[in-house]
This record gives structure tokens, C-alpha cells and sequence, in this order.
């Protein structure tokens, strides 16, 4: 432990050089601006600044494209909280209750939880990276598609019970969720699956797009209403000292903050796992761990906490698969790879010994880059907080033009931002008939997840179905599902024997 300690400061004395902090300071705020933008996305800003990491040495080139991923994180729960549009996927969570906060008048606090928990998630993660990040590495290996097709059926049985509405409502959702998410190209036949013959729907439904006409478009369709019924979020205060969380905000979200920030690290580490993954996790744990789950979705600040802190730790964590054993854990760090790559720099348990400089600069830059998060956003909540004085009558229209935008930029087709369009008018339909959007979105991004780990568990199994039993942590995960799918139903039926006898 004290000889990581003492190349962290190694590494911290590298990342205070002057090059260095202009490139974090630049990623970071590209980052947040990423984050804010709905569609955008850290994979296509990481993508086009990859020929200008070319002009850059190794450590600085990553440190820059880091603060940009960690960065978005941040960057995400602004939009999310004040307009219901989720800036980055991983923010997605944050709605469900940092939205209603913000209807209450508490969207300073909301963006102040979210800004804090995702710093002090930040500076544990890395300090945790420091520690036994490169020790963990063994952990990841040990979880197959066997093991991660067991852990998303189990999210896929969580996802049923998050948002409003009834269990069978919510069901519902989930099997529309998987529905969408088979729409694409079949990656194992080459098959092409309810694309009836559109060539944009090869690749599938973005969650980006779907996200932002899920929640965005249909919100804007709710705020339309609501000016029709005179109902008016509450106006907080605007000074700082008002809208930054008090003692009792603090007490209620400090437990989520720290099982946030572990669950988030250690699904990090995890191939597969990531950010968006993580802030699901934490939510669902925190509305099971609650006394008064029924809170959730309507203004919990837990539901913000948890879930924004997970996200930021397993962002930074995800960075050790990458380093240690040449595994990218989504997206985003497959590209940051490519770009060690193209700086003749190959990732792999030899890197702490080829390479120490650029792994301890990269891993004290997020001190560092964490630090200058936090002092941009905390002044500036007051900013975005004002933002809710804008009436009803111009808000609606911004709120399309964000989605319509972030949509085009995607992949600059007119035909996501008819997706975007007609999945918000489907959703408004939905929520007024009851349906809450949360299970659909969560079922989506879980489905392909499902099939892919489940054919290629049943290839390894030689296409038998006990392959699942064969490996420990299958089988516990897959026992935990079924426990609570059964919890519910015996509850029922107890009631139901209680009412017979009286």
C-alpha cells in the first residue's frame, strides 16, 4: 500500500505539470459541456479529438480524453435534473427523481448532491485504483457471459419494479423494452430483425434517441398540460447558500454516496459494466434498502445520490480492465485504447512496469481533474437553477430543440430525429394511460446485454440450458432472482388468506 501511495505522488507530481493540468482543465470542460449536450456523447467527441492526442505525449493524450469521459458525468445530471433529458445515457437515472426535486422547488439541491457525491466518488475511486485496482483485475476475469447473463436477468426482474404504476404495467414495459432492443442486425446469423427493410434501423434503436423522445418529448407534452392546468413548479431561493444541500440532506445521503461509490467501483472493473450499468445498480439498491421505497420517483434525494456517485466511480474504475489486461469496458475506453494504441503504447499487466509514468499520471490526473470539476460546478448551480424561470411557453420549445439537436448529431440523420419525435408522442400516450417510461428504457439497454451473454453462455454449454447451474455465481445470482420474484406473489397469497379468515 505504501508503494502505491508513494507512485501516486509520483504520479500526482506529473499531472501538476503545466501541460498536463491545461489538457485536464480542457477535457474537463469539454467533459461537462458533452454531458449537458443530449446525444453528443463522450464516444464521438473522444472519437474526433483522437488525431489531435496525436500531437500530444502519451500521458497527456490519455489524461485529456479521461477528462473528457469522467467529465461528461458530471456534465450529464444538469439537463436531467432541470429538464428531464438525460445529457449522457448514464444520467438516465438521475431523472426519475432529480426532476421531480427540481418541480419542488429543490433543483439547486439536486444538482448539489449530484456534483458533490460524483466528487467524493471521484477522489475514492481513484484513490481505490491506487490501491487494489490492479489486484482486482483477477475479479473481472472470473465473470463470463454464464455469470452476466444470470446478473442481467436479475436487473431485468429489478427493472419491473422502478417508476409508478402497477407490476403488470410495468411488465409490460419490460417485454416492449426487450422488443426494441431485437430490432438491428442479428450478430451471430447476420439476419436482419424487424428493420423491415429500413436500412437506419440495421444498427438498431440508439438509447440516446430513444431516451431523449422516452422522457424529453413526452416531458415537453407534460409541460404543455401543466400550463394548461396552471400547475407551477415551486421557485427556490437563488442564493448559493440556499440551494447547496443542508444537514439533513447530507445525513439522507451520505449512506447512498458510499454504497454508490463501492458498488460503482467494483462494476467498474467488470467488461460490460460501466457508468450506465452502475447508476442502475445503485438505484435499485437504494429504493430496496429504503424504508419508504414509495418515495422514489418523486422527489428522493437518495435516488440522485446514489446512482450519480456510482456513475463517476465506475467511469474511473473502468479505466483498470483497460490498463491491466487490455480490456475496454465499453465503448468510450475501447476508443481511449485505440488511442494508447496509435501512441505505440499496448495495454496489459505490463504497463505498470513498461509504462509507470503514464499509468500513475493518468490515475493522479483524476485527482486532480475531479478537483477542478467540482470548483467549476458547485458556483454555477445558481446559473443552471435559473434556468427555471424561463416560462412554460419557451421552455417546451428549448427542450424539443435540445432532443432534435442531439438527436441530428448522433449520426447527422433526420431519421433519428423522427424516432425522437414519435417515441415522445408513443410515451406521452403511455403516461397518460398509466405506464411509467423508466422499465421500458431499462429493459432496452438490458436486452441486448441478455441475448448476447445468453447464446454465447449456451455455445460454451454446447447449447445446454445447465450451464447456468454449473458456475457458483450463476446459480447464487439466478436463486437471489427467483427469490424475489416469489417474495411478492407469497405476500399476496398470505393476504389473501388473512382476508378469507375475517
Amino acid at each position: 500500500m505504501f508503494d502505491s501511495f508513494s507512485q501516486l505522488f509520483m504520479g500526482l507530481g506529473i499531472a501538476l505539470e503545466p501541460t498536463n493540468l491545461a489538457v485536464a482543465l480542457l477535457g474537463v470542460i469539454l467533459g461537462t459541456a458533452v454531458g449537458v449536450l443530449p446525444g453528443l456523447g463522450p464516444s464521438a467527441t473522444v472519437s474526433l479529438l483522437l488525431p489531435v492526442t496525436m500531437v500530444l505525449d502519451q500521458t497527456s493524450a490519455i489524461i485529456l480524453l479521461s477528462g473528457i469521459y469522467y467529465g461528461s458525468q458530471y456534465g450529464g445530471s444538469i439537463t436531467s435534473v432541470l429538464m428531464r433529458v438525460p445529457g449522457e445515457a448514464s444520467s438516465v437515472m438521475t431523472c426519475f427523481d432529480g426532476y421531480p426535486m427540481a418541480r419542488q422547488g429543490r433543483a439547486g439541491v439536486a444538482l448539489g448532491i449530484s456534483a458533490f457525491g460524483s466528487f467524493i466518488a471521484g477522489i475514492a475511486a481513484t484513490l481505490a485504483i491506487a490501491v487494489v485496482g490492479p489486484a482486482f483485475t483477477s475479479v473481472a476475469l472470473a465473470f463470463g457471459p454464464v455469470e452476466k447473463a444470470s446478473i442481467v436477468l436479475l436487473g431485468l426482474v429489478l427493472a419491473a419494479s422502478v417508476g409508478d404504476g402497477s407490476r403488470a404495467r410495468a411488465w409490460a414495459m419490460v417485454a416492449l423494452g426487450l422488443l426494441l432492443s431485437t430490432v438491428g442486425v442479428d450478430l451471430i446469423s447476420g439476419q436482419e430483425r424487424f428493420a423491415f427493410g429500413v436500412s437506419y434501423l440495421r444498427d438498431g434503436f440508439n438509447i440516446a434517441v430513444l431516451a431523449m423522445g422516452l422522457f424529453g418529448v413526452s416531458e415537453m407534452l407534460m409541460l404543455i398540460e401543466r400550463k394548461i392546468t396552471e400547475e407551477k413548479p415551486r421557485m427556490p431561493s437563488y442564493r448559493l447558500r440556499d440551494l447547496l444541500p443542508g444537514a439533513k440532506d447530507w445525513k439522507d445521503s451520505r449512506g447512498p454516496i458510499a454504497r454508490g461509490t463501492v458498488l460503482g467501483f467494483f462494476l467498474g472493473l467488470l467488461p460490460g459494466g460501466g457508468a450506465l450499468v452502475a447508476g442502475f445498480a445503485s438505484y435499485m439498491l437504494e429504493k430496496k434498502l429504503s424504508r419508504s421505497p414509495e418515495r422514489f420517483g418523486k422527489g428522493a434525494i437518495e435516488g440522485v445520490a446514489g446512482p450519480e456517485s456510482a456513475n463517476n466511480a465506475a467511469a474511473q474504475a473502468s479505466f483498470i480492465p483497460m490498463l491491466c489486461l487490455g480490456i475496454p469496458a465499453n465503448a468510450v475506453i475501447g476508443i481511449i485504447m485505440g488511442a494508447l494504441l496509435m501512441q505505440n503504447v499496448v495495454p496489459g499487466p505490463q504497463i505498470l512496469t513498461e509504462h509507470p509514468q503514464l499509468f500513475w499520471g493518468v490515475v493522479a490526473s483524476m485527482l486532480v481533474g475531479n478537483a477542478m470539476l467540482i470548483i467549476l460546478n458547485v458556483p454555477l448551480i445558481r446559473v443552471f437553477v435559473m434556468l427555471l424561470k424561463i416560462p412554460e411557453f419557451i421552455m417546451a420549445p428549448l427542450i424539443v430543440l435540445f432532443c432534435v439537436i442531439g438527436a441530428f448529431s448522433m449520426n447527422n440523420s433526420l431519421f433519428d430525429v423522427g424516432v425522437v419525435l414519435v417515441c415522445g408522442f408513443v410515451a406521452y400516450g403511455l403516461r397518460k394511460a398509466g405506464f411509467d417510461m423508466a422499465p421500458l428504457l431499462l429493459a432496452f439497454l438490458l436486452g441486448s446485454l441478455l441475448e448476447e451473454n445468453i447464446r454465447q453462455a449456451l455455445v460454451l454449454g454446447l447449447g445446454s440450458p445447465l450451464v447456468f447451474a454449473q458456475s457458483p455465481i450463476s446459480l447464487t445470482v439466478l436463486l437471489f432472482t427467483a427469490v424475489i420474484m416469489l417474495v411478492p406473489v407469497v405476500k399476496r397469497l398470505g393476504a389473501g388468506m388473512t382476508e378469507k379468515r375475517y
